[in-house]
């Protein structure tokens, strides 16, 4: 028997980052992480115990537009019936004391029917992808959700604020680093003013990284390019030091001197708290990362902006953060079910 079945949701990265980060801090705790895609290649190669065995839907983007809505969630739900049948057939089998879910509904579902305790991590608690009659579909959807949501023993959101019913805000939950910042920069060899640019664990930003390369290259400034293009890219892009997949990317954003990224929760939270420069363009009709953007000060025409934009972040003072989420995270989880 399991202590606990962690369950992340593979679509994007920042998921099973953020779970790294609590998971590392549990003591003694015998666990095991479901998901797919890169979330579990970067298990893997920290040495988790991981099930890859979710595919999740792929966002179709064109320009940094989301196309098709409507279709996108038609694909999720599939997914997330694809998942109650794989989630259910792991529990049988485990028969966990607990189970963890960072946004994998299905597998909260299933524990929530089978009687076993629940512990949620969000930072949504509804979806927006829709307008229209369609949008008929998506509230029904989320109220299901609301239910789930009550039912969970625990509602872990990674953001700063008050504490009400089930729900529990801890603040960011970011990989912790044991490295000082001058220790990074000669490990990655970084001399130069660094600009790291970033995508996460789809081919859902190839057009900034695009974009971002024609601008930086007419900077006349000696700047390094650093890309990270996730696991879902293979295109080598010219003079850049192209790092493709790394399971340690916090440990770049920390190290570089600016990063230009999509607007996922987790990369704002991490860069925020390592005090790194940044500039942050949401998918253009993605609710989650539009809403994370503009809370940071952007919005996705700034992609017309970022010679301007990078500019002022090369000259702006690092701010560095001491966020204790992932502690109290692993804090509330341990001791709600510590037998």
């Amino acid at each position: 028997m399991n202590d606990f079945d962690f369950f992340s949701s593979p679509i994007g990265l920042g998921h099973v980052t953020r779970d790294i980060a609590i998971v590392e801090k549990f003591q003694k705790c015998k666990n095991k992480f479901i998901t797919g895609s890169g979330a579990a290649k970067i298990l893997r190669n920290q040495n988790f115990t991981v099930l890859d065995t979710y595919k999740p839907p792929v966002f179709v983007i064109k320009n940094g537009v989301l196309q098709n809505s409507t279709k996108w969630l038609w694909g999720y739900y599939k997914y997330y019936k694809e998942c109650k049948i794989i989630s259910k057939k792991i529990l049988l089998s485990d028969n966990p004391n607990v189970v963890i879910s960072d946004e994998d509904f299905a597998s909260l579902t299933n524990a929530q029917e089978m009687k076993i305790p629940t512990v949620l991590i969000t930072d949504i608690l509804e979806t927006k992808f829709t307008n229209g009659i369609i949008s008929i579909i998506e509230r029904k959807m989320n109220k299901s959700m609301e239910k789930i949501i009550d039912k969970c023993d625990v509602v872990i959101i990674p953001e700063y604020g008050k504490d009400s019913g089930n729900i529990k805000r801890v603040g960011p939950i970011v990989r912790q680093i044991e490295e000082s910042r001058t220790r990074l920069r000669e490990k990655f060899s970084f001399t130069k003013k660094t600009i790291l640019i970033s995508i996460g664990g789809t081919d859902a930003g190839l057009f900034l990284i695009e974009e971002s390369l024609k601008v930086i290259k007419k900077i006349n400034q000696d700047i390094e390019i650093v890309v990270v293009s996730g696991p879902a890219i293979n295109k080598k892009f010219e003079n850049v030091r192209n790092m493709g997949f790394v399971n340690n990317l916090h440990e770049l954003i920390f190290a570089a001197d600016v990063i230009i990224s999509l607007a996922g929760k987790s990369t704002i939270d991490e860069a925020n708290t390592y005090g790194t420069p940044s500039i942050f363009i949401p998918i253009k009709g993605h609710f989650e990362q539009e809403d994370n953007a503009r809370k940071q000060g952007f919005i996705f025409e700034d992609i017309k902006k970022l010679k301007e934009l990078i500019l002022e972040k090369i000259e702006e003072k690092r701010n560095q953060k001491n966020a204790k989420g992932a502690i109290k995270a692993s804090e509330i989880i341990q001791k709600r079910f510590s037998e």
